[in-house]
């Protein structure tokens, strides 16, 4: 990516600013993992969004009038033989496209003269423990000076509010590495699948951690820096578990294996989950629930669409999952009545208990605002069926091409004497990540099989 884009950005939050505004941005502090060693670092999101710069300890500075300034770590030999080649203040405008650069041992200095005779001042709200204390500090540096004329910003403003709207709708480089990184998980589930059939057709002794092992090396071959997240292979009874990570239970013939992975790829997520027979052949009644799953996903991704709702996907996706609940026996009829009366009730929540989707973007749950801002005034109140708490709700987000979403219903069937005993701990759940479209949508992570039959064929091979 050309320093041009990340230019282009930089001046679209400029021109949001308002006159006198100024915004500062710091990236992800370091996190210290035990004695002697951190935690591998990750850039924080917004600010790589505006600069393209991976080092940690660095702030972007960014004024009304379109001047950029970057603080980033000095040029300093003994530390680059311990960490890596540092860019360094000298060399960040010809490679960066920022104005000017200096040494962060500089910030404290600097940034009380950047703000002085400046309107207002933004920065990300709730982002980085520390921040406000600091900004504050800054702007007292500023009053000191006011008897001689300075001005202090009267007005601090959540820079998120900018930052998130811009973020949700992704430019076509931004697709493109979201393809590329789909594309390498799809690679890691077709991996994991077969590695799981290979290994139970030999005899051998098959855990989750075998499985997790061929996502990360998948991930790795091909380019992609870390896991966008952390992985979940849940065999049997864990899929029931919805952030199950993947531990060291073993892997039986007979069960389901479900796996929730994507990689991360130049600071973009991805984001698919597979549920598979582990032996490559589903029985009858994982199948019938496998099916009805991805009906109601269908469902779902003929209702990503823009001019639709956020909500839309998965009010198609609540409606089929219901009413098979209810053909099979998982839901009583005569205690939960009609398919209106289920879903009025939340009745199906039982076995399906999150979302159907959310942002993807340069994090997992990419940021984003779900409520339409044209229509955020327009509230409407209910009390919730389950919790009896008042809900508050603002209309969904209308979709538009460029957004990227995920789409992954599920079916979660826990022990119990009031359903059938033969679907009793099958944890289902088919997830797909989607670009919204000029007339519909992209499913980018399709390299992995999501239909029974192709599945089975898969992990014959």
């Amino acid at each position: 990516m050309t320093s041009s884009i990340y230019a282009a950005r930089r001046a679209r939050v400029a021109a949001q600013l308002g006159q006198g505004g100024i915004a500062i941005i710091p990236t992800a502090p370091e996190r210290q993992r035990n004695r002697d060693s951190e935690f591998l670092f990750r850039f924080d999101s917004y600010f790589h969004y505006l600069s393209g710069f991976g080092e940690p300890n660095a702030w972007l500075v960014i004024t009304a009038d379109g001047h950029t300034t970057l603080f980033c770590q000095p040029k300093d030999l003994e530390r680059e033989i311990w960490d890596g080649i540092r860019l360094g203040p000298e060399a960040a405008p010809s490679h960066l496209g920022v104005d000017a650069a200096f040494s962060v041992a500089e910030l404290d200095q600097r940034l009380p003269q950047l703000l002085e005779n400046k309107a207002a001042v933004w920065y990300p709200f709730a982002t980085h423990k520390g921040l406000e204390t600091r900004v504050d500090g800054w702007l007292n540096g500023v009053r000191a000076r006011v008897r001689f004329g300075a001005l202090c910003p009267g007005s601090q403003h959540d820079l998120c509010s900018i930052l998130d709207e811009m973020r949700l709708i992704k430019d076509p480089f931004e697709q493109d590495v979201m393809r590329r990184a789909a594309q390498i998980s799809a690679g890691a589930h077709i991996r994991a699948m077969q590695r799981s059939a290979a290994m139970l057709r030999a005899g051998q002794d098959v855990r989750e951690y075998h499985l997790d092992a061929e996502l990360l090396h998948e991930f790795r071959q091909h380019g992609s820096q870390y896991p966008a997240y952390g992985s979940i292979v849940a065999a049997g009874a864990n899929a029931c578990v919805l952030h199950y990570r993947a531990d060291n239970a073993p892997i039986r013939d007979g069960e389901l294996v479900l796996i929730d992975a994507g990689c991360e790829l130049d600071g973009y997520a991805s984001d698919i989950t597979r549920t598979f027979p582990a032996n490559g052949k589903f029985t009858g009644p994982q199948r019938v629930l496998y099916d009805l799953v991805l009906a109601s996903q269908d469902a779902a991704i003929a209702a990503t669409k823009p001019g639709a709702r956020f909500t839309d996907p998965h009010e198609a996706t609540v409606k089929v999952l219901t009413q098979g609940m209810l053909d099979l026996g998982l839901l009583d009829k005569d205690q939960h009545g009609t398919l209106d009366d289920a879903i009025h009730h939340r009745h199906y929540f039982a076995h399906y208990m999150h979302r159907t989707g959310h942002w993807l973007g340069m994090d997992v749950h990419d940021c984003g605002s779900y409520v339409e801002p044209t229509e955020v005034g327009q509230v409407h109140e209910r009390k919730d069926p389950l919790s009896g708490e008042t809900i508050k709700d603002r209309p969904s987000r209308i979709l538009r091409p460029g957004m990227v979403v995920t789409i992954e219903p599920g079916l979660y069937v826990r022990p119990s004497d009031k359903i059938p005993r033969e679907f009793w701990n099958i944890g289902i759940r088919i997830e797909d990540d989607a670009i919204v479209t000029a007339d519909g949508n992209e499913l980018i992570s399709r390299g992995v099989p999501v239909k029974a039959d192709e599945i089975e064929a898969l992990m014959r091979g």
